[in-house]
């Protein structure tokens, strides 16, 4: 390399322009426009992932819910006392998962009474799920809650003192 090139090359390096005093005007845009995508894409998936956590979470809220209550019905010494045994199983675990509010447990026998020999409980958890940032001027004209249930039939045993 002879001297000269040296010198042009170290000029270029100052200026990004080639040397010729123009100025590279994409010169540092590539960042920006690589943070304003990134978070364009990031919200939507960041949106996605929170509601799918929170319906999954209400899946195994739900499914522990069903299966609770028909075990604790099945266990009680009478039908009122398994209805109360059930609730309050049912509420223990939508607790568990934070889900307070619009969520209930049905419990139905297959005949009279419930707690007979061989008969069988089916216990059904529903969980009205509310999607994550929705506002309440959008909720009123589309649909902002999801509901999941989950049904579990129990068996009384067949020799059980009663």
């Amino acid at each position: 390399m002879r001297p000269q090139d040296l010198v042009a090359c170290a000029a270029r390096r100052r200026h990004p322009g080639g040397g010729n005093g123009r100025v590279d005007l994409e010169a540092g845009r590539a960042i920006l426009e690589f943070i304003f995508l990134g978070i364009l894409l990031l919200l939507p998936l960041t949106y996605l992932v929170l509601t799918a956590a929170r319906l999954q979470a209400a899946s195994f809220s739900a499914s522990l819910a069903g299966r609770e209550a028909g075990r604790a019905f099945v266990t009680a010494p009478s039908d009122d006392e398994g209805y109360a045994r059930a609730r309050a199983a049912a509420l223990l675990a939508f607790s568990d998962f934070s889900f307070d509010d619009g969520a209930g447990v049905a419990v139905a026998c297959d005949g009279s009474p419930c707690l007979r020999p061989d008969a069988s409980v089916t216990s059904t958890a529903t969980i009205e799920v509310q999607l994550p940032l929705v506002p309440d001027f959008l909720a009123a004209h589309l649909p902002a809650s999801v509901t999941i249930s989950s049904t579990h039939v129990a068996s009384v045993d067949r020799f059980v003192a009663r």
